[in-house]
């Protein structure tokens, strides 16, 4: 009966057991189809997805190329408008992008470059038939740097006649910062590759790594063992016709997709391969998925279905990673497209902003030069036109030369110059240029030196020059009349012995500037843009200038300011103090080691003893007049105190009788100082106690250079003529003769009549060959100077001056040669030094600045 009774049940699950393992054989192929399937669709999307990412890579290069040939064809119309075409491609200077440009005229087989080297199309192969917006593209080449380059060209068209054609020459390297920095995580392989060559021109970086040395197509499919005839006869097709291809190979034992993906019409190809396992690497955790569920279902049904649904969940969410990593990669083939249309766009804006800013000033001189011609009968407004062309023509040449400093310092060809200078010299040549411009708008202009440990000190004082020149100036121009102009000099905490760290503080009371303006005020072409500052003249290029140079200099630059309240501009630099500049020997000559300083400021007195602490000189201090009477005079030998520094603005300094008993107290020979503020007036009758002998006027600030200068102008007996000696050094050009290379005929004419006005005499020729001829013809000594333009026909300025040099003439050695060129560069003055010339100048010329030439170089008795 038992036996009975477990048959039965066994009957009963028998027919229960089976149904179950239907069930469980069903759901497994339904399992195992559904895996297939999403596999397969997996599978699809990733290969839709890389179809995307290789359109936006191609969209990519296509708009960077458009922009190119866009950008090329405004440069042909420049060039169409230039009336020296090829001068335009020399002074062309290379960026990221374009690394040369060169230009031949119609009806010539070679042409110039922007390198200074002979250029011929023979170079370039043009016959592929590509085009990029209308105009040919070269096949592929290596260029002088060893960099895979193209060259475009495009005619120059001026009215409805071809005048040349514009070659510009691009690097593949420059296509590799607008693609994306990571292609499946680096675990594809990417190349461009030269249609017409086949040649492997750039390897993106992110886009893997290079297993094998892929030159070109045939070394790629060597390196990645593709054999077959029939496929790579497939592939020659489809390059051949410009067409799209993907194919399945294996890549060192590892399924791969391969793709040939056209660029520009089939002129250049995407190439490259993508790892099955990185395409199917969601099909691939499905997969395993699939075997724990397959393996969990023999363990129990329930069991089965929940790991079905933890295995769904899964899938979501490697789905909505995919989708997030595509958006992400897609995010960054947009970003990188827009990157390139903003370095379009920021081409377009500089030559905007650069036509607008230089035809205003333009539009003013030609303006006038009309209205000059109409009333050439009247004195009054001919004079009041040439002021005003004068003045435009300043601002133009001020806009030229801040857009060249702007240009050489982001090509980087900015070099600083360091040498030793003082600090009293720079504050000084300053002073010279701020003060009269705050005086003429009736402004208080404040100079302070304070806690200078060093007063010599090694750096480019002509970017320095330039730094506060561009504040300064700002600071008179935006400040009202009647303001106050704060420019101070202060010694900060050194941080080594080596190197003096100094603060430039220049602040004003003037019309400040709003928190949005502050953020772009060290842009290029910004300015701040109110009723009352849109009046001021500027370039918007002094502030982005002086930034650089800052920069340049190792240093920082910041600025705070209040509207209507004010600004600060606060410079910080190092300067390495030079070796031995203490100077013992001329103060233990002079017989000075104790000094009496009488100065009422205690921070003028600390500056004193800082800058002579090092020359065993003591100094006391003393606040008043009163006061240094009793301490001379309590001394009781008079020669204790070696010289006397007083300053004017201390207590009781008013009255002359106070400076007079002074001087009486000293010894004859001790020098009497009175030092006084720039501009400042002394008091009434001192020009009775500078008669006294060995008394003086000391400018502040105080500088050791100008004391140590001021004594030994006294013990000279020199005290009081240094301004007569400066008067008399002008002088004029009456009786000299020039020989003067211009083949420009107005500009000429200008020199000539300027010499003649200032009693000179100048023989004209045009070009270097004649000047040379001429020269040869003259007698020795007829000339006193040659002044030398450089870029003429038949012989330029360079190669007329070394022939002038290589005659056997005494004089010809000897002759001052000065070149007076366009070109204002500093390899244009280091080349026509080179060439033999003794002074660069650049047009336009300043005449102050050449009279100041001539009389350095040009010794002639009776004429100097």
């Amino acid at each position: 009966m038992k036996r009975k009774r477990k048959i039965g049940r066994m009957d009963k699950g028998f027919p229960l057991f089976l149904p179950i393992i239907t069930v469980f054989c069903i759901l497994g192929v339904i399992v195992i189809l559904v895996a297939r399937r999403t596999t397969r669709e997996m599978s699809e999307a990733a290969i839709q997805n890389l179809n995307e990412s290789l359109d936006l890579i191609q969209c990519t290069i296509e708009a960077i190329l458009n922009k190119d040939a866009e950008f090329q064809k405004l440069m042909a119309q420049e060039i169409a408008r230039c009336e020296d075409p090829e001068e335009y491609i020399r002074s062309y200077q290379k960026n990221q992008t374009m690394v040369k440009t060169a230009l031949i005229l119609t009806g010539e087989t070679v042409g110039i470059s922007s390198t200074g080297e002979t250029f011929s199309e023979d170079e370039l192969d043009f016959s592929s038939g590509g085009t990029i917006d209308g105009l040919d593209i070269s096949s592929s080449y290596l260029n002088y740097m060893g960099t895979w380059a193209y060259s475009i060209r495009c005619p120059v068209v001026k009215g409805d006649r071809e005048i040349g054609t514009l070659y510009v020459e691009y690097t593949y390297d420059s296509l590799d910062r607008s693609l994306p920095n990571s292609f499946y995580d680096n675990r594809a392989m990417l190349y461009i590759m030269d249609a017409k060559t086949e040649r492997f021109v750039l390897k993106p970086k992110g886009m893997g790594e290079r297993s094998a040395g892929h030159v070109n197509l045939e070394d790629y499919y060597r390196a990645n063992d593709i054999r077959e005839e029939a496929l790579r006869a497939q592939v020659e097709e489809c390059v051949r016709n410009g067409e799209n291809i993907m194919f399945y190979h294996d890549i060192r034992g590892k399924s791969a997709l391969n793709y040939m993906w056209t660029v520009n019409g089939g002129n250049i190809y995407l190439i490259g391969y993508v790892p099955v396992e990185a395409i199917q690497q969601e099909g691939k955790t499905v997969n395993q998925n699939i075997l724990i569920v397959v393996t969990v279902m023999l363990v129990a049904f329930f069991l089965c279905c929940v790991l079905y649904y933890f295995n769904q969940r899964q899938q979501n969410k490697v789905r909505k990673e995919r989708e997030a990593e595509r958006e992400l990669h897609n995010k960054q083939l947009a970003e990188a497209l827009q990157a390139a249309q903003l370095a379009s766009n920021s081409k377009t804006m500089f030559l905007s902003n650069m036509s607008h800013d230089i035809r205003t000033p333009m539009n003013a001189v030609l303006g006038f030069t009309t209205l000059l011609a109409r009333d050439a009968d009247n004195p009054d407004k001919v004079r009041a036109y040439t002021r005003k062309i004068t003045a435009s023509g300043q601002h133009l040449l001020s806009l030229i030369n801040d857009i060249l400093d702007v240009s050489k310092i982001e090509s980087g060809k900015v070099v600083l110059n360091l040498e030793e200078f003082t600090l009293n010299d720079l504050v000084s040549s300053v002073d010279a240029i701020i003060r009269p411009m705050a005086a003429a708008r009736s402004q208080k202009f404040h100079v302070t030196v304070k806690d200078i440990r060093h007063e010599y000190l090694i750096g480019d004082e002509t970017r320095i020059n330039q730094i506060l020149i561009n504040l300064l100036s700002n600071a008179v121009k935006y400040t009202p009349e009647g303001g106050n102009i704060w420019f101070r000099i202060i010694g900060l905490k050194q941080r080594s012995s080596q190197f003096e760290h100094i603060r430039i503080e220049v602040e004003d009371d003037g019309y400040g500037m709003t928190r949005e303006y502050l953020k772009t005020i060290f842009d290029a072409f910004t300015r701040a843009e109110n009723s009352t500052t849109n009046k001021v003249q500027g370039t918007g290029l002094g502030m982005a200038i002086t930034k650089n140079i800052v920069e340049l200099m190792g240093g920082t630059i910041e600025v705070t300011s209040e509207v209507d309240q004010g600004s600060l501009f606060q410079v910080d630099l190092e300067f390495r103090i030079p070796e031995g500049q203490a100077d013992r020997l001329f103060w233990e000559k002079s017989g000075i080691s104790r000094i009496l300083a009488v100065d009422g400021n205690m921070q003028d007195c600390n500056t004193i003893q800082n800058l002579v602490s090092d020359l065993g000189i003591s100094v006391d201090i003393v606040a008043c007049g009163e006061g240094a009477l009793s301490m001379l005079r309590e001394d009781g030998s008079k020669g204790s105190y070696h010289m006397v520094l007083l300053d004017l603005d201390a207590p009781d300094m008013g009255d002359i009788r106070t400076v007079e008993e002074i001087r009486k107290a000293l010894p004859e020979t001790a020098p009497l100082l009175l030092m006084t503020a720039q501009g400042a007036e002394g008091p009434d009758s001192m020009e009775e106690v500078l008669r006294l002998g060995y008394t003086g006027v000391l400018t502040k600030p105080f500088f050791l250079s100008a004391l140590k200068e001021k004594v030994a102008e006294i013990q000279a007996g020199g005290a009081g003529k240094m301004g007569e000696a400066q008067t008399d050094e002008e002088g004029s050009l009456e009786g000299l003769r020039f020989l003067a290379a211009e083949d420009n005929e107005i500009n000429a004419e200008i020199l000539t009549e300027i010499l003649t006005l200032e009693g000179a005499v100048c023989v004209l020729a045009e070009n270097g060959k004649l000047v040379l001829e001429r020269f040869e013809e003259s007698g020795e000594g007829e000339f006193d100077a040659i002044l030398m333009d450089v870029q003429m026909p038949v012989m330029n300025g360079y190669d007329a001056t070394r022939a002038i040099r290589a005659l056997g003439r005494r004089d010809a050695a000897e002759i001052p040669i000065i070149a007076m060129t366009a070109n204002a560069f500093a390899e244009d003055e280091r080349e026509a030094l080179k060439a033999g010339m003794n002074v660069h100048l650049a047009k336009p010329i300043d005449m102050g600045m050449l009279k100041k030439v001539i009389r350095q170089y040009v010794r002639k008795e009776g004429k100097q």
